[in-house]
């Protein structure tokens, strides 16, 4: 891990040993186009924290992996697939300099991260007809929730930009438009297809 990573997984660690250790959800992107799932295959839940993602994609009988550069998120994510009685594979690795590997996935699921270099790691690490889940906040939000860093938010319409060689199958950004107390805010939502 290069030094950036070393200080990215004590800076996590840290994040994730001050939580409450509630039980992670899954993100809204998944939950709510879960019916586009394979019966079957490999999925990741990739930048996984505590695994929301990751314990759906097994519950729901996917071939699971998860990987984070925390350390204790993923010790909180293996106790709760062990009290769930999933079996998900775990991985400690910098996903930004280690990503997975080319035509490896059926599902890849990212939520509350962005990393506009892995972009195309992600399409290549899809399988033919595999499916993207993305989920992150936007510079357009209402309200002052997640990352404050611009770096770390997207701009308008930008997931469609990163995501272009998929065939977008779902997405959502309301930004500020309308009635702000209403609606979809403060995030994107993605899911795309690789061609067959």
């Amino acid at each position: 891990m290069s030094d950036s990573g070393v200080t990215d997984a004590l800076k996590w660690d840290r994040i994730h040993s001050a939580r409450e250790p509630v039980p992670p959800t899954a993100a809204a992107v998944l939950t709510q186009n879960q019916h586009l799932l394979p019966a079957a295959g490999d999925a990741m839940d990739l930048a996984c924290g505590r695994g929301g993602n990751a314990l759906l994609l097994a519950a729901l009988g996917l071939q699971t992996s998860a990987w984070d550069i925390s350390s204790v998120a993923l010790a909180a994510l293996h106790k709760n697939a062990i009290d769930a009685g999933f079996k998900i594979t775990t991985d400690c690795r910098d996903v930004t300099v280690n990503p997975p590997a080319p035509a490896s996935q059926d599902v890849i699921v990212v939520s509350h991260f962005l990393d506009r270099a892995l972009a195309p790691h992600l399409i290549t690490a899809l399988r033919p007809a595999g499916l993207l889940f993305y989920q992150t906040f936007v510079r357009a939000a209402v309200d002052a929730i997640g990352t404050s860093n611009p770096l770390y938010r997207l701009g308008p319409n930008e997931l469609l930009e990163l995501f272009r060689p998929l065939q977008i199958l779902v997405y959502r950004e309301e930004g500020t438009v309308g009635d702000v107390k209403q609606g979809w805010r403060n995030e994107a939502m993605l899911v795309g297809q690789k061609p067959a």
